[in-house]
C-alpha cells in the first residue's frame, strides 16, 4: 500500500517536472558561480584595491601544522578554525544574481502568457451541443441550432 502510493506520487507530472527543475537549477547554479567568481568579483576586487573576497577570513584557532599556510584551504587542512566571511559575500552576490535571473525569466514568461491571453477569440461554444463554432456563426454547423447574435 505504501509502495503503491509512493509510486503514484513519484510518477505524477509535477514531481517529474520538479526533478527536471532541480537538475537544471543545479547546472544554472554552476554557471552563475563561474560568472560570479570569474567575471564579476575580479573587477569588484580591482575597484576595491585588489581585494579578493574569497580570501577574507578571521582565524579563530591557528593551524596545528607547521607553516606556511598561503590559502585558507591550507590552513583548514592543518586544523585551523576560520570565519570565512569573504565566502559569504561571494555567496550573497551569487544569490542576488540568481534571484535577478529568475525574476527576469519569470517576467518574460509572464509577458508571453499575457500575449497569449490577449489573442483574439475566434470561436465560441454552441449552447445546445457544446461544439466549438466560429464566433460570427448564426447557426451551429453541428446541430443546426439557430444562435443568438452576440
Amino acid at each position: 500500500m505504501l509502495w503503491e502510493d509512493f509510486k503514484k506520487f513519484a510518477i505524477r507530472g509535477n514531481v517529474v517536472d520538479m526533478a527536471v527543475g532541480v537538475v537544471i537549477g543545479a547546472a544554472f547554479g554552476n554557471i552563475v558561480k563561474s560568472l560570479v567568481d570569474h567575471l564579476i568579483m575580479p573587477p569588484i576586487g580591482l575597484v576595491t584595491g585588489g581585494i579578493d573576497f574569497s580570501r577574507h577570513y578571521i582565524v579563530l584557532k591557528a593551524p596545528a601544522g607547521p607553516g606556511p599556510h598561503p590559502t585558507p584551504d591550507a590552513m583548514l587542512k592543518d586544523g585551523a578554525v576560520l570565519l570565512q566571511y569573504g565566502q559569504v559575500i561571494n555567496n550573497l552576490v551569487s544569490f542576488f544574481i540568481i534571484a535577478f535571473c529568475v525574476f527576469m525569466l519569470m517576467r518574460l514568461m509572464g509577458k508571453l502568457y499575457r500575449k497569449q491571453e490577449e489573442a483574439e477569440v475566434t470561436t465560441k461554444d454552441c449552447p445546445e451541443c457544446a461544439m466549438s463554432i466560429p464566433i460570427k456563426a448564426v447557426r451551429c454547423g453541428h446541430c443546426t441550432t439557430t444562435l443568438k447574435s452576440a
